[in-house]
């Protein structure tokens, strides 16, 4: 079991940074313990495939997502660790890998909120509470991000073991502006020249990105809290995917007899 190589998807380098300090770039390979390997995959849904699809071609046992989330429960706050039960995608719920969830969560400090629940897939990010809440409310998820359900999805076609580690990055309350979008490269980096003019012209104002950066520290400190109580190699050990999905069902029939027995 100890010879398994974990596959991690992050999308921004910010993230990548809780796992390894040398920068590289997307869709590249990085050999980060022995049994674990990241690729950076940049932010959206078409990165985070190709990302998993390199990591399932390089022949990982498993995937992971890992890095930061929005809120979409009022109750999160910047920091708060998601290591999520089930990922909503496209109107299914896809299951997670529970026994190596639960080698995970075992090892969490206590002192970490951590929460389960289902995390969400979006398409774009969240500019506004309004969609923040549309969207918890339609999904019943408790955060969001753009590449763990693409990441989840492609772990259930392969038959692979999968996880997602995801800290609170923006509360309900807050989000990114519009206008920061266009100054922000896709491995989430920022055009300093490219934002000077939209920080004096108020589109994007110190305030917004004082709390951003406040967010990221917040979620970063937790991202490297869990590298360092868990391991690199996310105690990844293979477990059987048909296990969680005989949970799952098994938990489906017995609402079913509880449904005919009313």
């Amino acid at each position: 079991m100890s010879d398994s190589i974990v596959g991690i998807v992050s999308a921004l380098k910010s993230e990548a940074s809780c796992l390894m300090k040398l920068r590289f770039p997307l869709f590249k390979i990085a050999r980060i313990a022995p049994t674990t390997r990241l690729c950076l995959s940049g932010m959206g849904n078409e990165g985070a495939l190709k990302a998993s699809e390199i990591l399932h071609e390089y022949e990982v046992d498993a995937l992971l997502s890992f890095g930061v989330a929005a809120a979409l429960d009022n109750k999160l706050v910047p920091g708060d660790l998601v290591v999520p039960e089930s990922i909503y995608y496209n109107g299914r719920q896809l299951p997670v890998t529970l026994e190596w969830r639960e080698r995970v969560i075992k090892l969490l400090p206590s002192y970490l909120t951590v929460v389960g629940g289902t995390l969400t897939g979006s398409r774009a990010p969240l500019f506004s509470r309004r969609e923040k809440l549309e969207l918890g409310e339609e999904t019943g998820a408790c955060a969001a991000d753009m590449e763990t359900a693409i990441v989840a999805d492609f772990a259930a076609q392969k038959d692979i073991p999968f996880i997602a580690i995801r800290a609170i990055v923006d509360p309900l309350e807050f989000s990114p502006p519009p206008a920061l979008l266009d100054v922000v490269y896709a491995d989430g980096t920022t055009d300093i020249v490219r934002l000077i003019p939209l920080l004096f012209n108020g589109s994007v104002p110190l305030k917004t990105l004082f709390h951003l950066g406040m967010g990221m520290y917040a979620a970063r400190s937790t991202l490297t809290k869990v590298v360092e109580k868990v391991g690199l190699d996310f105690k990844s050990e293979l477990t059987d995917r048909n296990h969680v999905y005989a949970q799952t069902e098994n938990k489906e029939s017995a609402s079913e007899r509880t449904d005919n027995n009313k």
